[in-house]
């Protein structure tokens, strides 16, 4: 069935700024795609990330350029090989699991053939800064289960040491961005991992992740922009342990399950994580969390304004998103 196209620019305020090894943030700008086909309307939201050459502008054109296509019935799975993986495809399959579930009057979760999605824990991030910066925000939420910590620059071993002092009985994941060597991660593993860290989310450049390869790894490490989509999963067996599934790589949820089907049979660990979106980008992602071993879409948490219908988080515990945002 055809449909009709509309895409736009949303702005949305961080509560303070966000921080990370390659910059700070103080608002987010997302892209919105909406599929109508006459009776019902679906939507989708994605994040134009820099570092894969994306912004919103170039999205937006790449959303535009299968509006015809649309017309002349492109559907979710004609779209897979229409666009490539990212945040345009992200949008567009998005909006089209939403659209079917309005049209049918069937979850999304069911569509997909999952089990219907419970209520679960989310990390919470802390943003890069000053280790006494880190300690105090650490401390204001220590009674969330798993904070993920935001390293990458000088001083990181001291940031980990504020974290734990002020969120003592935390669990704690540490994502670097691209931001160590080799020998930084050989030199911070073992220290890490005596303060109780889990977890390394993309210590090395991605450019540069083969000297992974065979190195002893006392701290388990997890590919994030090592891992796109599922073409991506082959070169990762011998330098990760685990893998950051995120829709705005994967080209959305339709690729994401197949990644994330293929990978827990490689023996990968998973994690479900998100670029700094809203509720409407959330939503389909938390779909794929029943089971995996960390969830992070905490994305809402970390704004001063989020969408209408919003999903709901009571403390770290994030609930199932309701049929009026998406799904």
């Amino acid at each position: 069935m055809a449909v009709r196209l509309s895409v736009a620019e949303e702005r949305f305020p961080v509560a303070g700024a966000f921080t990370i090894s390659r910059g700070s943030r103080t608002e987010i700008r997302v892209v919105t795609a909406t599929l109508s086909d006459g009776g019902f309307s679906g939507r989708g939201e994605c994040v134009p990330y820099p570092r894969y050459g994306e912004t919103a502008e170039s999205v937006i054109a790449l959303v535009r350029s299968v509006a015809i296509d649309l017309k002349n019935g492109l559907d979710r799975i004609a779209l897979q090989d229409r666009l490539p993986p990212g945040a345009a495809r992200n949008a567009l399959d998005c909006a089209f699991w939403d659209l079917e579930a309005k049209r049918t009057g069937t979850p999304a979760w069911r569509l997909a053939g999952l089990a219907e999605p419970r209520p679960a824990a989310t990390a919470y991030t802390i943003s890069l800064g000053a280790p006494e910066t880190m300690r105090e925000k650490a401390a204001q939420n220590a009674d969330r289960p798993l904070l993920k910590i935001k390293l990458g620059a000088d001083g990181d071993l001291q940031r980990i040491q504020a974290v734990r002092a002020g969120a003592p009985n935390a669990r704690l994941i540490v994502d670097a961005n691209e931001g160590w060597t080799l020998a930084q991660y050989q030199a911070l593993a073992p220290e890490l991992a005596r303060l109780g860290v889990a977890l390394v989310e993309q210590p090395l450049p991605a450019a540069d992740d083969s000297a992974l390869e065979g190195v002893e790894r006392p701290l388990p490490v997890c590919a994030d922009e090592s891992c796109h989509d599922l073409k991506t999963l082959a070169k990762l067996a011998r330098k990760y342990d685990a893998i950051n599934i995120k829709l705005d790589k994967t080209g959305g949820l339709t690729e994401a399950l197949r990644l994330e089907r293929q990978a827990e049979a490689e023996g990968f660990r998973i994690m479900v994580g998100c670029m700094l979106g809203t509720s409407l980008a959330m939503a389909p992602a938390f779909l794929l969390t029943g089971g995996v071993d960390f969830i992070d879409l905490d994305g809402p948490l970390l704004l001063a304004k989020d969408r209408e219908t919003p999903i709901r988080y009571a403390g770290s515990l994030m609930f199932p998103a309701t049929a009026a945002l998406w799904g």
